[in-house]
C-alpha cells in the first residue's frame, strides 16, 4: 500500500532506526483500525532498517536491532522491557489501547491525500470513495477495485446503495449521510431513487430534529417505488420507511406493513428483506401483546436467517430469545442465552453486541432486584449516547434501589425532554419515569405521564426492535392513578388504579410472564394479592426472604440513604431559618411554608388537616353544636382571607418578614375562627370552602419553600418532595434518602 498522507509517522520510524542504529533502543506504538496502513507501516520499518544494514526479526528475539511486532493486541501483550534496555528497537502496531498508550494514532486520509492514492478515479468517485470508506486507505483501495466493470452505472449512486452503514443504533453514520444526500442530488430513475430516499430516510433515524424531513423522504421514496410497480423495490421502500417513521403508536400498521414487506420480498426474490419483514412480525405482535404469536415470529425469522446462513439474524434472535426467558421468569436460560449472545455476536461482527448484552444483564439484574448495581453504569452508558433515553432507565433504577430523592430529581430534569421526544426508545422511556413519578412525584408530572401512556393501554412496554420488554402499559398506568389519588385526593383516581391493575394481572396471567405478575399483585392490594405475590416470589427468587424480594417494579433497601443516626435540623436563624442536611446548608427568609413544613416534620406520618395546618394546630376536632357564622359573616371572611392571601403572596416575593409576620398572624385567626365554626348550618362539615382554600394554599406556600430549596440544597429538596404528601390531609412520609430524624 502507498504511504501516503504519512509523513509524520515515517518520521518516527525513522527516528526509531536511527536509535536502533546508534544502539540505544526504544519503542513505538502506532494504534489504527484494520486498514489504516499499520501493515504497510510496519514494512516501511522493516525496508528502511534493511537499508542501513541493521538486522529485523518478526518475533521477540534477544540481540536483534529492530523487531516489528504487527497487530500485537492479538495475544497477550508483550514484555519488551528487557530488549529494550539491551539496546534493541521495537515497533508495535495495535487496534486498541490494549497493554500500553500508543505514541501515535493513525488518521483518515483526507480527499486530496486518497485522490493521489487512487489516480484512476474521477473528482466525484474519489470524493464517494472517501465517504464511504471514512477516509481510511485500505477500504478506499478495496471500494475503488469493486468499482471496475460497473459499465454505465453512476458509481456515486452504486457506492451509496452498496455500503455498510457504520451507524449503531440512534447513532449517526454522517459520511454515509453525505453520501446519500451527493447521490439524491443526481439524476436517478424512479426506481433507484426511491431507494437512494428510503435509505436516506433511515439513516436520518438518529436525527431527532429531522423527523419533518425523515417523513417527507418517506413519502416521496413510497410514492416513488409504488408508481414503478416494482415489488423488490417497494418491499425495500417499505422497511426502510418502518425504520425512519417508527411511532410507538403505528404497531397495527406496522404489523399490516411487515406482511406486504414479506409479501414483496418473495415476489421479488429477495431473502435478506423478506427477512425483516419477517422481523417486523415479531416486533409488532409484541407492541400488541400476542406473545405467542411474536414468538413464532421469531422462529420463522431464525429459520430463514438458518438457510442464508445469517449469522447476524442468529445473533439477533438469540437476544430476543434471552429476552422472552427472562420476563417469564426463567433467569438461568436467560444468562446462558446472554453469554451466547456475546460470543456469536463478536464472531459474527455485530455492532450492538456489547449494548445487547448489557440490555438483558442490566434488566436481569433489576429483575432480581440489584437495580442499585445498575444505576452507574447505565448514567455513564448515557453521557456517551446522550438522546437515547438511557438516563430515563438509570433514573428508575435509582427510584427501584431506594433512592427516591435522586430519581425524582432525575425525573424533573428528564421529563420535558422525554414528553417532547418520539423514535423507538420512546414509549419505554416514558414507563420508567412512570415507575419514577409513582415513588412520589408531583401531580403535574403524574398526571403528564399518565395522558402520555393512556394511549397505549392494553400494550406492552416495547423498547425498539423489542429487544427489552418491560411489563403492560396497565401496569404503570395503574400506579400513576393511585399517584394522582394521593397527591390529588378524589376516589376516582384509586378506582382508576384499580381497573389499570386488574386488566395487567389478566394480562400478565394469560402471557405467563410472572415475575411482572407478582409485581402487579403485589401493588395491587386486593384479597389475596398479598400471598399470592409472596407464593410467586419464592419459586422466582428464592435467595430471598419473603419481606425482602424485589421484582423490577419495587424499591430495594435503601441505598443511598441517610447513616443511622443522621440528623437534619429545620431551625429559626434571627428572623431567617437555617436548613442542615448532610452536607447541605441552606438559609431561607421567613415565609408561611416554612411554619407548614416544621409544623409536618415534627409529627412524621401523622395527617394534619389543611384548616389545622394553616391555623398553626395539629389534629384538632370541633365539638359538635358549636356556633357557626352565618352567611353574611362566612362572606366577609372569605373576602377578607382572600386580601390576606394576595397580600401574604406580595409579601413573600419582596422578602418583607415583618408584613408576613402581621398578615399571617390575622389569616391565622380569621381560618381558626372559621375552623371552630364547624359545617355550614350547623351540619357535619363537609369538604368545605375554606377548607379547600386552605389546602391550596398551604400547597402552594409548601412550592415556594421547595423551589427555593432545589437551588441551594437540591437533595434535600428533593427527598421533601417524594415525602410531602398534600391534599385534604398533610402528611410528612419520610422517604428513603433523608435523615434518621429531624431536628425543628
Amino acid at each position: 500500500m502507498p504511504l501516503i498522507g504519512r509523513r509524520r509517522e515515517l518520521a518516527a520510524v525513522a527516528r526509531l532506526v536511527d536509535r536502533a542504529r546508534d544502539g540505544v533502543g526504544g519503542v513505538l506504538v502506532i494504534a489504527g483500525p484494520h486498514g489504516s496502513g499499520k501493515t504497510a507501516l510496519a514494512d516501511a520499518a522493516a525496508a528502511l532498517a534493511r537499508s542501513r544494514g541493521l538486522p529485523v526479526e518478526r518475533t521477540l528475539v534477544p540481540g536483534a536491532h529492530l523487531i516489528v511486532l504487527d497487530d500485537a493486541d492479538r495475544g497477550a501483550w508483550p514484555d519488551v522491557s528487557a530488549l529494550t534496555g539491551s539496546g534493541a528497537a521495537v515497533l508495535l502496531t495495535t487496534t486498541g489501547d490494549a497493554g500500553h498508550r500508543p505514541d501515535l494514532r493513525l488518521a483518515p486520509l483526507t480527499e486530496p491525500e486518497l485522490a493521489e492514492l487512487l489516480p484512476g478515479l474521477s473528482a466525484d468517485a474519489v470524493h464517494a470513495v472517501w465517504l464511504a470508506g471514512a477516509g481510511w486507505p485500505g477500504p478506499a483501495l478495496e471500494l475503488a477495485a469493486s468499482l471496475d466493470g460497473l459499465g454505465e452505472r453512476d458509481a456515486v449512486v452504486e457506492l451509496a446503495l452498496t455500503t455498510p452503514s457504520r451507524s449503531e443504533f440512534l447513532i449517526l453514520d454522517v459520511a454515509l449521510i453525505r453520501l446519500l444526500e451527493s447521490a439524491a442530488a443526481r439524476p436517478l430513475p424512479g426506481a433507484t431513487r426511491a431507494r437512494v430516499l428510503a435509505r436516506l430516510a433511515r439513516e436520518l433515524l438518529g436525527d431527532q430534529s429531522a423527523a419533518a424531513r425523515r417523513r417527507a423522504l418517506a413519502d416521496e421514496a413510497l410514492a416513488l417505488a409504488r408508481h414503478t410497480g416494482d415489488s423488490g423495490t417497494i418491499a425495500e421502500v417499505l422497511d426502510a420507511r418502518l425504520h425512519a417513521l417508527w411511532d410507538p403508536a403505528a404497531a397495527e400498521e406496522r404489523l399490516a406493513t411487515a406482511s406486504e414487506i414479506v409479501e414483496r420480498a418473495r415476489e421479488a426474490g429477495n431473502a435478506t428483506v423478506e427477512r425483516r419483514g419477517l422481523f417486523w412480525r415479531f416486533v409488532a405482535l409484541a407492541e400488541l401483546g400476542d406473545l405467542d404469536a411474536a414468538e413464532a415470529a421469531l422462529t420463522a425469522y431464525a429459520r430463514a436467517g438458518e438457510l442464508d446462513g445469517d449469522a447476524e439474524a442468529g445473533v439477533v434472535t438469540l437476544a430476543r430469545q434471552a429476552m422472552l426467558a427472562m420476563i417469564r421468569g426463567r433467569f438461568d436460560l436467560t444468562e446462558a442465552l446472554t453469554e451466547e449472545v456475546v460470543v456469536a455476536g463478536h464472531d459474527a461482527g455485530l455492532a450492538d453486541t456489547d449494548r445487547l448484552s448489557f440490555t438483558l444483564r442490566g434488566w436481569l439484574a433489576i429483575l432480581r432486584g440489584d437495580a442499585g448495581s445498575e444505576a452507574t453504569r447505565l448514567q455513564r452508558f448515557a453521557r456517551r449516547l446522550p438522546g437515547q433515553f438511557f438516563e430515563a432507565t438509570a433514573a428508575r433504577t435509582l427510584a427501584e434501589s431506594g433512592r427516591d430523592a435522586e430519581a425524582l430529581l432525575e425525573l424533573d430534569r428528564l421529563l420535558p425532554s422525554v414528553l417532547a421526544g418520539t423514535g423507538p426508545r420512546w414509549i419505554g422511556a416514558v414507563a420508567d419515569l412512570a415507575l419514577v413519578a409513582s415513588h412520589g412525584g408531583d401531580a403535574a408530572s403524574v398526571r403528564a405521564l399518565y395522558d402520555a401512556l393512556v394511549p397505549y393501554r392494553g400494550r406492552l412496554v416495547v423498547w425498539g426492535g423489542a429487544n427489552m420488554i418491560t411489563g403492560p402499559v396497565d401496569d404503570y398506568l395503574g400506579r400513576l392513578s393511585r399517584r394522582l389519588g394521593e397527591v390529588a385526593g378524589g376516589a376516582r383516581h384509586f378506582a382508576q388504579a384499580m381497573e389499570h391493575f386488574d386488566n395487567a394481572v389478566a394480562q400478565e396471567e394469560r402471557l405467563g410472564t410472572l415475575p411482572w405478575l407478582a409485581a402487579t399483585l403485589k401493588i395491587r392490594g386486593r384479597d389475596g394479592d398479598e400471598e399470592r405475590a409472596a407464593k410467586l416470589a419464592a419459586r422466582l427468587y428464592p435467595e430471598k426472604s419473603d419481606d425482602s424480594w424485589t421484582s423490577g417494579h419495587e424499591a430495594s433497601d435503601a441505598e443511598g440513604s441517610a447513616p443511622a443516626g443522621a440528623e437534619w435540623r429545620l431551625e429559626r436563624d434571627g428572623d431567617d431559618w437555617r436548613l442542615a442536611a448532610g452536607p447541605e446548608t441552606a438559609r431561607l427568609n421567613d415565609v408561611r411554608g416554612l411554619h407548614y413544613l416544621r409544623t409536618l416534620l415534627a409529627s412524621p406520618g401523622r395527617e394534619i388537616a389543611a384548616l389545622d395546618l394553616v391555623a398553626g394546630g395539629a389534629g384538632l376536632n370541633v365539638a359538635p353544636g358549636e356556633p357557626v357564622l352565618d352567611a353574611t359573616a362566612r362572606a366577609s371572611f372569605r373576602q377578607r382571607l382572600d386580601m390576606l392571601e394576595s397580600q401574604l403572596d406580595a409579601a413573600d416575593r419582596k422578602g418583607d418578614v415583618k408584613a408576613a409576620r402581621t398578615l399571617d398572624a390575622e389569616r391565622t385567626a380569621l381560618v381558626a375562627e372559621l375552623r371552630r365554626a364547624g359545617g355550614f348550618g350547623g351540619r357535619p362539615r363537609r369538604q368545605s370552602a375554606e377548607a379547600e382554600r386552605a389546602r391550596v394554599n398551604a400547597t402552594r406556600a409548601l412550592q415556594t419553600v421547595l423551589t427555593r430549596l432545589e437551588v441551594a440544597a437540591p437533595l434535600a429538596a428533593a427527598h421533601l418532595r417524594a415525602s410531602l404528601h398534600t391534599g385534604n390531609r398533610f402528611r410528612y412520609q419520610p422517604a428513603p434518602g433523608g435523615p434518621a430524624r429531624w431536628r425543628v
